[in-house]
Formats: C-alpha cells, sequence, structure tokens
C-alpha cells in the first residue's frame, strides 16, 4: 500500500504545485480566478487518488477492497500529494523570491476598492492582511498552510472514492487476453 501511496502521491503532487507555480509565474494576478482555478487544478490532479486505489483493488486485492482501506489508501495519497505540493510551493518561494502575500493583500484590498468597501473596513482589512504577511515570513507556519490548502480536496476525492471502489461491480478489472 505504501509504494502505491508514494507513487501516486508524487506524481499528484509534483503536477498541482509544477501547474499552480507555473500559473503563478505567468504573473495570474487576479487571486479570486487563481483561486477557482487551483482548486480546479486540485480536484483533477487529484483524481489520481480513485486510479491508484483502483490500480491497488485490482492488482493487490484481487478486485475487491473494504471501504476503510480504500479510505486509508486514499488518504495516504493525499497526504503524500500534499506534502509534495508544499514543499514545491516552498522551493519555488525561495527560488524565486517571490512575495506571494503582498501580492495577495494588493489583490484582496483592491477587490474591496472596487466594491466600495468603506475605508475603515479596507483599513482593518489591511491590518489584518499584515499580521497574516508576517506570520507567512515563517515557514512553520507557511508549510502547514500550504499543506491544509491541498488536504480538504484530497479528502473529499478519497472518500468519494473509497465509497465507489468498495463495490467490485464499480469498474471491474479487466480479464487478461
Amino acid at each position: 500500500m505504501t509504494r502505491y501511496a508514494l507513487t501516486y502521491g508524487v506524481i499528484a503532487g509534483a503536477i498541482a504545485a509544477t501547474v499552480l507555480t507555473v500559473g503563478i509565474a505567468s504573473d495570474l494576478s487576479n487571486h479570486t480566478t487563481s483561486l477557482w482555478f487551483g482548486y480546479l487544478v486540485m480536484l483533477v490532479v487529484l483524481s489520481l487518488i480513485f486510479v491508484g486505489v483502483k490500480r491497488y483493488r485490482d492488482v493487490e486485492c484481487g478486485g475487491v477492497i473494504r471501504f476503510g482501506r480504500a479510505f486509508a489508501l486514499g488518504l495516504a495519497i493525499a497526504a503524500v500529494a500534499g506534502l509534495v505540493y508544499a514543499l514545491v510551493w516552498e522551493t519555488y518561494l525561495q527560488v524565486s523570491g517571490y512575495d506571494f502575500m503582498a501580492d495577495y493583500t494588493k489583490s484582496v484590498l483592491n477587490s474591496m476598492r472596487a466594491k466600495g468597501a468603506a475605508q475603515a473596513a479596507i483599513d482593518a482589512k489591511a491590518a489584518e492582511m499584515g499580521a497574516m504577511a508576517e506570520s507567512y515570513k515563517n515557514p512553520l507556519f507557511r508549510i502547514p498552510m500550504t499543506f491544509i490548502e491541498i488536504l480538504p480536496v484530497g479528502l473529499l476525492v478519497a472518500l468519494i472514492s473509497a465509497a465507489l471502489l468498495r463495490n467490485p461491480k464499480m469498474l471491474p478489472a479487466r480479464a487478461s487476453a
């Protein structure tokens, strides 16, 4: 099971991190759009959880897997993917010198101004974002935050994959000719 978790998790995490960092490096300046794009990328890439659990079920378990085992494998793949994602993001930040929080803060405040928010609300948000930016400078804060960004998507995909693949009639293994 560990081999499947590592293989599919590393692939999923590396693809997600690569696509998202390339998007940011390409100056995807609208953070709202990039947020939705980011979660869509995570959802598509984390479909490898389904592929990994199915492959494990078909190859190692003779086409049958219980929900608990399938869910555990899905969570393991999601955890590895999250770790890879966080480490690639951390490496990108260190190598590029990109100040994500400065761009994100600017985007949030500009969005508030565009919506006609009161100056007091903008000032309060700026102070809140300043405190967050200060915390974000610390890798011991930043890495878990990045990991937690992808984990809920992985949890959801693992849950759905386990629920579907516990049924051996769901995409049964093909017999070799």
